[in-house]
């Protein structure tokens, strides 16, 4: 199905208000079906060219799509697509695709081992966000995003992907250097996760290779590997005409096309080429039911109704029946979402259409109980499901997911100038991956308001689909307990039998408006008005009631509002030394309510149209967030000032919020990264509550009320700053915001100190956590405490380059040379909102027997940073990508909006805009040396480490 579609068709399951569909307007013809070999993507196919997109082939067979793209400036996307993934591979060759991905990556005929990252740290590559790749069942990926790219680095980057793909190093020093990469990254899967995944892959697809073919392959497949064994599946399957070369940038397409043909048409493939595997079809006479006991994770039944393939021709008949599938789907998602909202026996329940791995057509079902009723939560999420299948919908709920699903499109539509070039290359990777094509926003709009002309969405077409989603070859479930339950499969069987008429339940919410919340007060007046600071566009105002505005209006990105209200004083509000019901607020807060509207009220109204409701906790401010367009912001800014003025408290989001925690509370133990994820922040801070994640006691004593107790006096009080940036009108929006926020009551200051962060003295031996999970895994964690507060901006921006560094150098020594772990990782925390508390902080997943060898070699790296000065090469490897990280965020709204956050209040905020080029830029190894004197010293330094409860055996 055209990604697009199905995209809208499922993004979110929010409640829309009843508005009529909107007419047929002017539509793009409707084409033939392309019988033609090219463009090669839409053979099959009758949808619209997306003629932005350039297609072609070369004589060796290898396809090719480039186009022209500036978001953001400079950069080129690049993506090689290989069709073979792990269904390509022999019982031998188990995890081969995946390894072969890493070997290509570490050297090839055209660049020795590890010097492509270093290539590429010199042109602005950030190593593993901006270089990268991926395995799947079909497909291997690698992804280049390419900055400011000039013709010679286009060139050398080309030149450089071309030869992974035709020449990878693969020989005995190479594969034994790799290998336990990849081991490591397999190990490094939590245990628990791991297993539910292969027994559900295991029964949802039984009788094909999907079944027991996860990228990652096995210890005995990856140890058995040899130089020969892994050549022979490159030379079988990496072949030119398995091959597409996919880019998207700021570079003249011709440009882009002459480099695919310079550097890819001396590619040829070695031997006959193959034919492609059978991928199987559901076996109707599999076992229908399984389960597993892993008390680490939440109970949970999972339902799928499985049938073949069926993406053969992307066309618009196709896609607009798949659509009435899918707006059944979602019909039934929110009935659901509903119930779960209500205190139904489940915390959540969703169903799911996917096609797989080009192996099967699937709809899944997922249900997690309230506690350990699976069967009472599975059975009365059945009878929905049968209740929608054995009567039709309303045209009302069908006509909301029409509205919900129009303004998705239409923003889509609005805001395609501005989509991000990486983005449109990875929508057609992924469309060439499951014979799927790309067309244009309008286009696929288009299909979507024929086939409403067409009223192909009516209750009887809906009801159909309803039943028809949850029909197939086979009907198989899977549950997990947290105990064991020797009549589980028998229950299952039987939960899938049972009769269940009558059990559904609907529930209608009416027309809501925006009229029905409470009034405010009448407007403020406008006391100053100034730039913020010069060349930015940002405007500072101050309002009679003491708010305080910034707004930036800049169309660039067309369609497109950020809001952030930030309001009173975060964490510096909170107190250190007891828990609080700080934990629920992020889940909690905004689902309880403002004015007489709850949650299901609120997404009626929000649902067709574009306004974000999230919240965040910072340091020094609580925010409200919204994305919204000029059309919206009002009452975008409406809801979020009646939130503070009168907020509603629902005390069902608090239930649920604390048994969804509490559900999966056990998983927190389950793996070190799960401890880590609880304790690490907590720890570092010397027990501070504010930080990681309460205890179990906590998250059960949290009531509706301590809740209310708590965040209503932190909604009441402290400044308030509102930042409205984005394509909007500056005139309009002071008006909206005078008479939002400005029509609140002046706010007492909070006079209270904050609580400050203390980091943990020196231990001689590491702080020792354990975790459930598998045997042959740890964690280690080395933290040095650096400081905070924004006088220090210009001094947290230089430790950020010397994090860089100390990382770049542990993730060459502890995984490329050593491969001990998969992803180590070192960062600098500056937290600019808290006087101190920052840290740098080197983290690494490792065997429990190699975390003395984590610690010791990350203070030796420490040691040689403080001993003398980097080389030039080093800090520019360093420098360069962190320079164009922030030059291709600073064309967008948001880098502005988050860099002068705070300003309107803090002037500090402001010089640190001005300074923030020359902070990275103007550093030479004489200043990363004094930054690791003072810092990074042997007896400040703080450890921990996660092992297993049980030692192995």
């Amino acid at each position: 199905m055209l990604r697009s579609l199905r995209t809208a068709l499922l993004a979110s399951f929010a409640v829309v208000s009843l508005v009529p569909v909107a007419p047929i307007q002017a539509q793009t013809a409707p084409r033939q079906v392309q019988t033609a070999d090219d463009p090669w993507l839409y053979k099959g196919s009758d949808l619209v060219h997306d003629e932005q997109w350039k297609f072609g082939r070369l004589s060796n067979g290898l396809r090719y799509a480039v186009r022209k793209n500036g978001v953001p400036p400079g950069q080129v996307a690049v993506r090689v697509r290989i069709d073979a993934g792990s269904l390509m591979e022999k019982d031998s060759e188990r995890g081969f695709a995946h390894l072969l991905e890493h070997l290509s990556f570490r050297g090839s005929v055209h660049v020795p081992d590890g010097e492509s990252k270093r290539i590429w740290q010199r042109l602005g590559v950030t190593f593993g966000s901006d270089s990268n790749a991926s395995t799947t069942f079909t497909q291997t990926v690698y992804k280049l995003d390419l900055p400011m790219a000039t013709p010679t680095g286009l060139d050398e980057s080309m030149k450089i992907l071309a030869g992974m793909m035709s020449g990878p190093i693969i020989n005995a020093a190479s594969l034994n250097a790799e290998r336990p990469v990849v081991m490591a990254e397999g190990r490094e899967q939590p245990g628990p996760q791991k297993r539910m995944q292969d027994q559900m892959l295991e029964l949802m697809f039984a009788g094909q290779p999907l079944a027991d073919r996860e990228p990652i392959g096995t210890p005995e497949t990856l140890t058995a590997a040899t130089p020969e064994s892994v050549q022979a599946f490159h030379q079988r399957w990496y072949r030119p005409e398995r091959a597409t070369v996919i880019i998207s940038g700021d570079v003249d397409p011709a440009l882009l096309e002459a480099m695919v043909v310079k550097h890819f048409t001396a590619w040829k493939g070695v031997g006959p080429a193959p034919a492609n595997p059978d991928f199987g079809k559901p076996d109707k006479d599999h076992a229908i039911a399984a389960s597993l006991v892993e008390p680490a994770l939440q109970p949970v039944a999972m339902m799928a109704i499985v049938r073949p393939w069926t993406v053969f021709s992307d066309t618009v008949i196709f896609n607009q029946k798949r659509m009435v599938d899918l707006v059944a789907i979602r019909i039934i998602n929110r009935r659901l979402e509903s119930r779960a909202r209500s205190g139904g026996p489940f915390i959540a329940a969703g169903a799911d259409l996917s096609d797989i791995a080009r192996s099967a057509n699937i709809t899944t079902v997922q249900v997690l109980p309230s506690g350990d009723d699976w069967e009472g939560s599975l059975r009365e999420v059945r009878g929905m499901i049968a209740d929608a299948a054995a009567s039709p919908p309303t045209q009302a709920e069908i006509d909301r997911e029409l509205a919900e699903i129009s303004a998705s499109m239409q923003q889509r539509i609005n805001t395609a100038p501005v989509e991000a070039g990486a983005k449109l290359a990875d929508d057609l990777v992924e469309a060439v991956d499951i014979n799927e094509t790309v067309t244009t926003p309008q286009a696929s709009y288009d299909i979507l308001k024929q086939a409403i002309a067409a009223k192909m969405f009516t209750p009887a077409t809906v009801q159909a689909a309803s039943k028809r989603v949850f029909e197939g070859t086979a009907v198989r479930a899977l549950v997990n307990t947290r105990t064991p339950d020797p009549q589980a499969v028998t229950k299952v069987t039987a939960a899938l039998q049972a009769n269940v008429t009558g059990v559904g339940k609907r529930k209608a919410i009416g027309n809501v408006s925006i009229d029905q919340l409470p009034k405010l007060g009448a407007p403020a007046t406008v006391v100053s008005r100034e730039p913020l600071l010069q060349g930015t566009d940002i405007t500072k105002v101050v309002l009679s009631n003491g708010v305080r505005l910034l707004m930036r209006q800049d169309p660039s990105e067309t369609g497109k509002v950020y809001v952030n209200v930030r309001f009173g004083r975060g964490l510096n509000a909170v107190p250190g030394d007891r828990p609080t019901p700080l934990w629920a607020g992020e889940t909690a807060l905004m689902a309880s309510g403002i004015g007489k509207l709850g949650q299901e009220e609120l997404d009626a109204l929000t649902g067709n149209r574009q306004i974000g409701l999230g919240f965040d906790v910072s340091d020094d401010s609580f925010s409200f967030i919204g994305q919204t367009n000029k059309a919206d912001l009002a009452d975008q800014l409406r809801l979020f000032a009646t939130k503070l003025a009168h907020p509603t408290w629902d005390p069902n989001p608090v239930l649920r919020a604390k048994a969804a925690m509490l559900s999966g509370y056990a998983g927190l133990s389950a793996s070190p990264d799960g401890v880590l994820g609880r304790d690490l922040e907590r720890l570092s801070r010397s027990g501070d509550q504010r930080f990681g994640l309460p205890s179990r006691e906590v998250i059960e004593a949290t009531t509706p009320a301590s809740f209310r107790q708590f965040w209503e006096p932190l909604l009441a009080t402290g400044p308030i700053e509102v930042e409205v940036f984005g394509d909007m009108d500056a005139e309009a929006t002071l008006k909206a915001v005078a008479a939002t926020f400005g029509a609140l009551k002046p706010r007492p200051a909070v006079a209270a100190p904050a609580t400050p962060v203390k980091f943990p003295a020196h231990v001689a031996t590491p702080v020792v956590r354990t975790h459930t999970g598998k045997s042959d895994q740890a964690a280690a964690a080395i933290a040095w405490p650096t400081g905070g507060g924004t006088a220090g901006i210009t001094e947290s921006r230089r430790l950020d380059l010397l994090a860089a560094i100390f990382r770049d150098r542990l993730i060459d020594q502890l995984r490329s040379q050593a491969g001990v772990s998969y992803s180590p990782n070192v960062a600098s925390q500056w937290p600019l909102g808290m006087a101190n508390g920052g840290k740098l902080i080197a983290l690494g997943m490792v065997p429990p027997d190699k975390t003395e060898f984590f610690f010791k070699l990350s203070r030796d790296i420490a040691a040689d940073l403080v001993a003398k000065p980097i080389d030039a090469d080093e800090l520019e490897r360093a420098v360069a990508p962190l320079k164009q990280q922030i030059l291709r965020a600073s064309s967008g709204n948001m880098f502005w909006m988050r860099l002068v956050a705070g300003g309107s209040y803090d002037p500090a905020i402001v010089r640190g805009v001005e300074t923030l080029a020359q902070d990275y830029s103007k550093v030479n190894p004489a200043d990363i040396q004094a930054l690791a004197v003072k810092y990074l010293r042997p007896d400040a330094d703080w450890t921990m480490v996660v092992v297993p409860e049980k030692a192995e055996k």
